[in-house]
């Protein structure tokens, strides 16, 4: 199995990620993409509820044991400052873009991204957080990304607009899970941008033509 900084394992569908997402293992921005995911599909979120209800019977079959300075650990447990919520529930302005757990993350709506371009019909706003590259990309309607493969792993959260490849079609709230065993060409649909979220913990590697990528760096 291929390891990288996002996962200790490989996450090849979105069950898997879930899984990983309720098991605690996702790095911050990982959890965020799949927050933000669980607001705009709301109905996902029944996978997640089995997921935790598995874990939390798992937890209760586990052996008993003792707690060392048990006292002077429920003491500080008890001092600290109760730990935020993690709403599943959809809490987004009626005409805002990005997800609660989205602006939460990055501070601002999708009006205020200070973009920069990338290529032709394409930008991008990213940096990087816990040994990931956290990225913002709008594609122009219409438009094709160079084809390539991932030397780790990508998520992509599809914010607004869609984009198809060779696995199909991603609109709205939906997960593109790749790394080095997808080799993939996204083009946007031809009716609006494409503007998504995405995280990755490695490089791509560009395919394809020459000539393929000659014209889609071109745009």
């Amino acid at each position: 199995m291929t390891k990288t900084d996002m996962v200790h394992e490989q996450i090849d569908t979105i069950d898997a990620l879930m899984a990983h997402y309720v098991a605690g293992s996702l790095p911050g921005p990982a959890r965020v993409l799949v927050r933000s995911h669980l607001q705009m599909k709301p109905e996902n979120r029944s996978l997640v509820s089995s997921l935790e209800l598995l874990a939390d019977e798992a937890l209760e079959s586990t052996p008993e044991a003792a707690i060392a300075d048990r006292d002077q650990r429920l003491a500080a447990i008890f001092a600290s400052a109760p730990p935020a919520s993690e709403s599943h529930v959809s809490t987004r302005p009626q005409r805002a873009l990005f997800p609660q757990a989205l602006r939460d993350l990055l501070g601002f709506e999708a009006e205020d991204v200070p973009w920069r371009r990338r290529l032709p019909g394409f930008k991008e706003y990213s940096f990087g957080m816990e040994g990931c590259e956290v990225r913002l990309m709008w594609i122009r309607p219409g438009r094709a990304l160079p084809a390539h493969t991932h030397k780790g792993m990508e998520l992509i959260l599809i914010l607004d607009g869609a984009f198809n490849d060779e696995r199909g079609r991603f609109g709205p709230g939906d997960i593109s899970v790749a790394d080095e065993t997808v080799e993939h060409r996204p083009v946007a649909e031809k009716d609006r941008p494409c503007i998504a979220f995405a995280v990755s913990d490695g490089p791509i590697k560009l395919t394809g033509s020459l000539r393929q990528l000659i014209g889609d760096l071109i745009g």
